[in-house]
């Protein structure tokens, strides 16, 4: 670095125009993930080092107007108020009438800008053929094709930076912009006929009312098999078997330097466990604390953002989302609500955090508490099928249908108690196309890193609270408290309250220790049930409180006490009338 100051340069443009893709082309995978004061929707920033000059690079939310209609588009217009050095306005040369809006928007603001013609591969496959030199004259700004996923183009845009121009005037009012942009469309841009390719038909199908539901559940149950296949590999293969030869005789050397008991050696190796470490019920910061999110967790946030990178960049997720809108809409969200839904089966955690692809509080909201509430992690599923399965695969099929219907129904409550609306789902398709695997290992890797930097710090800080509960006595005054609610309203023995309250901290560890507690298979499934909706476990309830706040926290634990006790009553009944 020189000893100038860092120019600012905004990437801006619409959703799905290539703006990510352009970033992590420009600066690498050193970029961390900020919001914006007083938001949860987050923007990029990264480095570019051009010459003697360094540029703070900030990839601006999509959004397809200054005058906003949601949040994201909200800190799109400040950042841009704010103004920069240079703007980089990303334009999908496949649609690039609608484009050209925001574009006249933001020369409006007298700001140097220059345009990155993305797309212009699909462009002509579309047969659509774009003048960049003539557009550069018209606008009076630096045009320069680019295919980013690919790099075409980077370099030469790069190169044009300093020519970074306000451009001419452009209209202010909405009907003589519009009429502006017919104008430069008519002189730059013509379509030649073709045919439609198989590609065409798939795209399509996708998005057909029957066809495209049906390829969205196979896409749906393709993707959760593979990440389930992938996660469950890395854990039994790669990553347990390197913790057990490598990290447990660190862990085993600490614990006996600590005296193998006392408070302070709980609090960093954990209890013992019938007389050894247990990395996953020890619950020390060396223990549980490293190995729950590492070997546990990461596995399946690696394999869900992969696939999820690889929809992203194919084309595929918009399609999906609109495929999904008009169920999602009945409970208050949008089709991308999809996305953190589906994460959540992995692991609420990354689910939780997902919701700010959301564009209101108020779904951010619903969406976060149907996650803890009612779709389980790939650890609890896990344990309902091997615990609930060994009694009969039906009850397992009772527990999960009892978890979806929860879902649909407090998602219609939540949707019709809760002040606000559900906001219309505007997405624009791209077309299919090749992903890059460069550009989707960058992606992969921003992603990973940053769930290392949010969520690890988290459970880290959770599994310490938690042992300062226990060492206290809060937790066994818990169990001992709560057990006659337990008995009456679930016919539950006393003892399964403990199981239950320690799900808090694990929730297929408690799955498993009511499975030895000689239940009948109807209180097995309550109580399964029941331990499901509850308190999630301690990474989730941290992330709950820091994405939603400590009142909305609350209000999301009372609705979730209510959820559980409410489902696992009616189980009880339904199922003793069955007996």
């Amino acid at each position: 670095m020189t000893g100038q100051a860092p120019k600012k340069l905004l990437l801006a443009g619409n959703p799905n125009v290539g703006k990510s893709a352009l970033f992590t082309r420009i600066t690498g995978v050193h970029a961390v993930s900020s919001n914006y004061p007083g938001t949860t929707v987050g923007f990029l920033e990264g480095w570019l080092r051009r010459s003697d000059d360094t540029w703070k690079v900030i990839d601006v939310p999509g959004a397809y107007t200054l005058k906003p209609t949601n949040e994201a588009e909200e800190v799109a217009e400040r950042l841009v108020n704010d103004g920069a050095d240079a703007v980089i306005i990303v334009l999908d040369a496949t649609a690039l009438e609608r484009n050209l809006f925001l574009a006249f928007q933001i020369m409006e603001r007298r700001l140097p800008v220059l345009i990155a013609l993305n797309m212009v591969d699909e462009a002509r496959h579309k047969g659509i053929d774009i003048d960049p030199e003539r557009l550069e004259e018209l606008l009076g700004v630096p045009v320069v094709p680019t295919v980013a996923v690919t790099g075409e183009g980077i370099s030469r845009l790069l190169d044009r930076l300093p020519e970074a121009s306000a451009g001419r005037d452009v209209p202010s009012s909405r009907e003589d912009r519009w009429a502006a942009i017919g104008q430069v469309i008519e002189q730059v841009q013509k379509v030649r006929h073709r045919h439609h390719t198989l590609m065409d038909k798939l795209e399509d199908a996708s998005v057909n009312s029957f066809w495209g539901l049906v390829i969205g559940i196979a896409a749906i149950a393709a993707s959760f098999t593979a990440i389930r296949f992938a996660g469950e590999g890395l854990i039994e293969h790669l990553l347990d078997p390197l913790f057990n030869r490598f990290w447990m005789p660190v862990v085993n050397a600490v614990s006996h330097f600590l005296g193998g008991s006392g408070f302070l050696h709980d609090i960093v190796a954990g209890r013992m466990i019938n007389g050894s470490i247990d990395f996953e019920q020890s619950f020390g910061l060396l223990t549980t604390g490293l190995y729950v999110p590492i070997v546990m967790v990461l596995p399946y946030v690696v394999s869900f953002y992969a696939i999820l990178s690889f929809m992203e960049d194919f084309g595929y997720l918009p399609r999906l989302a609109v495929i999904f809108d008009a169920l999602l809409h009945r409970i208050g969200l949008h089709g991308f609500a999809i996305v953190p839904s589906l994460l959540g089966f992995g692991c609420n955690v990354p689910g939780i955090l997902a919701t700010r692809v959301l564009d209101s509080a108020r779904e951010r909201f619903i969406a976060a508490t149907l996650i803890s509430v009612a779709v389980p992690c790939a650890g609890l599923q896990a344990m309902i099928i091997g615990a609930v399965g060994e009694i009969g695969m039906k009850w397992v099929a009772v527990v999960y249908g009892t978890l979806f219907l929860s879902w649909l129904i407090l998602g219609r409550l939540l949707h019709t108690l809760l002040p606000g609306y559900s906001p219309e789902l505007i997405v624009e398709i791209p077309p299919y196309r090749i992903p890059s695997m460069k550009a989707m290992g960058m992606k992969l890797w921003m992603r990973v890193r940053g769930f290392f930097l949010e969520a690890v710090p988290l459970v880290l800080g959770g599994i310490l609270l938690i042992s300062f509960m226990d060492a206290a006595g809060i937790t066994a005054f818990l169990s001992g408290m709560l057990a006659p609610v337990f008995s009456g309203l679930l016919g539950l023995p006393a003892e399964a309250a403990g199981p239950i309250l320690l799900g808090i901290l694990r929730k297929d560890v408690a799955v498993g220790m009511l499975a030895t507690l000689g239940l009948s298979p109807a209180q097995l499934v309550v109580a399964t049930i029941t331990l499901s909706m509850t308190f999630p476990c301690i990474a989730t309830f941290i992330v709950l409180w820091r994405e939603l706040g400590g009142q909305r926290m609350a209000a999301s634990m009372g609705i979730m006490i209510v959820s559980a006790l409410t489902a696992g009553v009616t189980v009880r009944l339904l199922l003793s009338l069955n007996v």
